[in-house]
């Protein structure tokens, strides 16, 4: 994937992300030969040829998603592994799903804007949600409130009910709109607040594996490993 993106930083990415990749297969490899097995020579599977055909013919961009889905599935496979118990190696395992889900929800040629921000967390932007909850809440509030109106009107009643009515119902889809509004609010931010306990956890038992991540941050934003 790295060799045949053109994005130069997108292909620092990807670099980086096997490079690990190449870690964890020599850890197990050394792991073997202590136990007196024998390693097998490596041979990439039929899945993974032809997966590597379809991004040099294609793009990577095609096999992104399959790859982040199968990172996403396999992301704590190492945590109930006790050979893998004082290493980087569950934390990189939860980066590399981090970063190629971000990959496949972002734009095509991705990094774009404040998306190398946004893989750590930071910089947040909620205008596009805030906006369309707010347009979603009005239409369902006004259809709504319409919908109860003219069904109390086609019964002839009289206005002074039909005042009422439509006050009430105006009153009470406000009230419906707000609370789940609220809870919607609340449960965002809860999941924020624990994916900052994780990032936090993770710093304290691996902070110079967490200095890696924003090394690999920054590189893909352009700058250069001494900078």
């Amino acid at each position: 994937m790295a060799a045949a993106e053109p994005d130069p930083r997108l292909a620092k990415v990807y670099a980086n992300l096997a490079a690990m990749e190449e870690a964890h297969i020599a850890f197990w490899e050394d792991r073997l030969r202590k136990a007196g097995a024998s390693v097998p020579r490596r041979r990439p599977s039929w899945r993974s040829r032809v997966l590597g055909w379809i991004a040099r013919r294609f793009g990577p961009e095609l096999v992104l998603p399959t790859i982040a889905a199968k990172e996403e599935v396999d992301q704590n496979a190492y945590v109930k592994q006790p050979e893998t118990a004082g290493t980087r190696m569950p934390a990189h395992e939860r980066w590399h799903a981090k970063v190629l889900k971000q990959l496949v929800t972002s734009q095509p040629r991705g990094l774009e804007g404040s998306f190398l921000g946004r893989l750590e967390g930071r910089h947040r932007s909620v205008g596009g949600n805030a906006l369309r909850a707010a347009v979603l809440g009005a239409n369902d509030g006004l259809c709504s409130n319409l919908s109860l109106v003219m069904g109390v009107a086609g019964a002839s009643v009289d206005s002074p009910g039909i005042l009422v009515t439509g006050l009430a119902g105006l009153l009470a889809g406000a009230s419906s709109m707000a609370l789940g509004e609220w809870v919607s609010v609340t449960s965002a931010r809860e999941l924020a607040e624990r994916e900052i306990r994780i990032e936090s956890s993770e710093l304290r038992e691996d902070p110079e594996g967490e200095g890696e991540e924003l090394k690999l941050i920054y590189e893909a934003k352009g700058l250069s490993p001494n900078e």
